[in-house]
């Protein structure tokens, strides 16, 4: 993979480093390394701009879902300063939080990137979601 295509994969590993992360400074701390100051993210239950609401979006989400963790499915594909890539919540056994059946949430996210690497906007795509979500 050559160097402009490695600030893709980058920018997605530091994005879910802070959807990850559990301690609310840890958190902070990967969205401030993840996101620009002023970015945002949007999808079809959430709109958020900044560092702070970024930080507490990914709060309630895991406090919604205790003991997922968000990852990958497949490889991110980019070109210009736009990437994409699929993802799935998963239990520590695999599957659903119960560690059964399929992950409950899964989608595909589109992010911009600003000339570091960091991302300014995510536009989710919810693909699989759970009644009451």
């Amino acid at each position: 993979m050559s160097a402009p295509d490695r600030r893709y994969e980058d920018a997605v590993s530091r994005y879910f480093e802070a959807w990850n992360a559990v301690d609310p400074r840890a958190r902070a701390k990967a969205v401030a390394a993840a996101w620009t100051e002023d970015g945002g993210y949007t999808d079809p239950l959430a709109e958020v701009k900044g560092h702070d609401a970024i930080a507490g979006l990914i709060a309630a989400v895991r406090e919604q879902f205790p003991g997922a963790t968000f990852r990958p499915t497949g490889a991110v594909d980019g070109h210009h300063d736009t990437a994409r890539f699929s993802w799935e919540l998963v239990s520590e056994a695999g599957g659903s939080p119960s560690g059964e059946g399929p992950a409950p949430i899964a989608g595909s996210d589109v992010i911009t990137l600003d000339a570091q690497g960091r991302i300014r906007t995510v536009l989710g795509f919810l693909d699989r979601v759970p009644a009451g979500a």
